[in-house]
């Protein structure tokens, strides 16, 4: 009868446990300025009772308590979720801690940390119904550097409706990055409720480039006399100044490829531990942005000189807003297979970079991963020598599986002649696809015009992959292209003819993409360049895939 007791007792611990794991806490901004407010949401399965919000009145005011619930159905399981959001205003400057809540129950909420900064300066026009205010990060960039604009709408009176615009500089490119937020603050003896949104602003070329002012307009409900005798409703407008920044051209003595940063860390957030040759470890390498999105970072390597086979996963990135301009933290896990026993050293990464506030260029890197490795266990085959010259003929087995140097296990005869068409269909398919005929403009008189850029690409080429460039490039062509090939034979350039070589062996044969990136954007900033004597349509030797009905 014991031994029943302590295992109910067991079990039961082990639910609660479980119980209290599922359940989320979470705070819309985790860092404020004094006077401002943040929302703290709580969500849990099968949760039918208000957390007790009870501990946190000795640092906050309280208000706007809501709940919403949600149904999911898992495996024919359905499960409610249900999540309580409050208000809350500190009372006071410095971290706070949100102390656990108790949630239905036993369960609790786990802790949280609230950072609250003193007010910051009031806005010139603080005081007005409504208005909008705009911070730049820096009004002295460099080019191609990520720049953050803030822009933040105070109404003083609850909207009916409206819209807020910020109209997109001339030789400049602007993105809005993440959700608005929204909360309240209070600021010149008034409380406003206020939408936060933020843009990236990234220049192409050096000199000065005008932001035209952000333009709000919209309707609020007024005042008494108005509910008395009109309809309560009120015009709201609200503009911000126009800026001008000064854009910094490329220094002489900076690194390329070109990246202008606030900052940047390297670090390894896992390190093997015990080594056998032929058995893979793994390592992970986190990279820390201050100043510039993913698509503007090359790419985490790891160099082990031909001692070893690595294996890199796919790049992992977060991109985060703070102190107004973006943050990119870049994460990629490396398989590395000694192929023998003894002493390894591994080259680590190394970006090059200028530091845009003491306008030096900088390295960063870390030391290289020394790993002692161990012969392999009994029965572990040997790993494959990546220094040896790779075998191309196969040996067949007893059961007539065919064995390829390089892979593990072995394969059926039908499989590796299946996989062969595959490969001859493809490269069939790529040669039919390059020699299809090409159609091009009416030559001309004179030289082509150069068309500024459209916005698509504008926006590629600023902070896009290779493949969103090479789409904007097809799309940027009348009538449009199917293939960068075609787009090439157009082109009067011989720069962007250029350029977008670069760009297809950065695709497809290896080729450095960061260089590729770079020579595209100098050579298509300002629009492309059509020849006026472009060659007539070629014949296509293969047929149609889906000939005519």
């Amino acid at each position: 009868m014991t031994t029943r007791r302590w295992v109910a007792f067991a079990l039961l611990a082990l639910l609660c446990m479980n119980a209290q794991a599922q359940v989320r806490a979470w705070l819309d901004r985790d860092r404020i300025a004094s006077g401002e407010t943040t929302t703290l949401n709580i969500a849990a399965p099968a949760l039918d009772v208000a957390p007790d919000y009870a501990p946190l009145q000795r640092d906050f005011e309280l208000s706007q308590r809501s709940s919403q619930r949600s149904v999911s159905i898992v495996n024919g399981a359905t499960t409610i979720h249900t999540q309580y959001s409050v208000v809350l205003q500190p009372r006071r400057d410095g971290v706070i801690t949100i102390p656990a809540l108790r949630v239905g129950g036993n369960r609790m909420s786990p802790p949280l940390t609230l950072t609250v900064t003193p007010a910051s300066s009031v806005p010139a026009r603080a005081g007005d119904v409504a208005f909008i205010d705009a911070q730049l990060d820096d009004a002295h960039p460099y080019v191609q550097q990520a720049v953050g604009l803030k822009l933040r709408l105070f109404y003083a009176v609850p909207l009916v409706s409206g819209q807020l615009d910020q109209p997109e500089p001339q030789g400049a490119t602007l993105r809005k990055v993440g959700q608005d937020l929204q909360y309240s603050q209070e600021m010149a003896g008034r409380r406003y409720n206020v939408v936060e949104r933020r843009y990236l602003l990234i220049g192409e070329h050096s000199g000065r480039v005008l932001l035209p002012g952000a333009r709000f307009r919209g309707q609020g409900v007024g005042g008494f006399f108005d509910d008395l005798f009109g309809d309560g409703r009120r015009p709201l407008a609200a503009d911000s100044p126009a800026r001008t920044l000064d854009i910094r051209p490329i220094p002489a003595n900076a690194p390329q490829p070109w990246l202008p940063l606030n900052d940047l860390r390297l670090r390894y957030s896992t390190m093997p531990g015990r080594v056998r040759a032929g058995e893979a470890t793994t390592v992970t390498v986190e990279a820390v942005a201050d100043g510039a999105v993913a698509s503007q970072l090359p790419e985490l390597v790891l160099d082990a000189g031909g001692a070893a086979q690595v294996f890199p996963d796919p790049l992992q990135s977060d991109e985060t807003f703070e102190d107004g301009r973006p943050r990119t933290t870049l994460t990629r896990k490396f398989s590395i297979v000694p192929a023998r026993a003894g002493a390894l050293s591994i080259a680590a990464p190394r970006i090059e970079w200028w530091d845009v506030r003491g306008a030096v260029p900088r390295t960063a890197t870390l030391p290289p991963i020394a790993l002692d490795v161990a012969p392999g266990a009994a029965g572990t085959p040997a790993a494959v020598d990546a220094t040896a010259t790779t075998a191309t003929t196969t040996q067949a087995g007893e059961d007539g599986r065919i064995r390829i140097p390089g892979i593990q296990g072995r394969i059926l005869p039908w499989a590796a002649l299946a996989a062969l068409f595959a490969v001859l269909w493809f490269v069939t398919l790529m040669w039919g696809l390059h020699r299809r005929p090409v159609v091009v403009a009416a030559p001309t008189e004179g030289p082509s015009p150069s068309p500024a850029p459209h916005p698509d690409l504008r926006r590629a080429l600023a902070d896009g992959d290779l493949g969103t460039i090479a789409d904007a490039l097809r799309a940027s062509a009348t009538p449009p292209v199917h293939d960068l090939d075609a787009l090439r034979d157009r082109l009067a350039d011989p720069a962007q003819r250029n350029a977008v070589e670069q760009l297809q062996r950065a695709r497809w044969a290896g080729g450095d993409p960061r260089a590729a990136r770079d020579a595209v954007r100098a050579a298509f900033a300002r629009g492309l360049r059509w020849r006026t004597d472009a060659p007539a349509p070629r014949a296509d030797p293969l047929p149609p895939l889906y000939p005519p009905a």
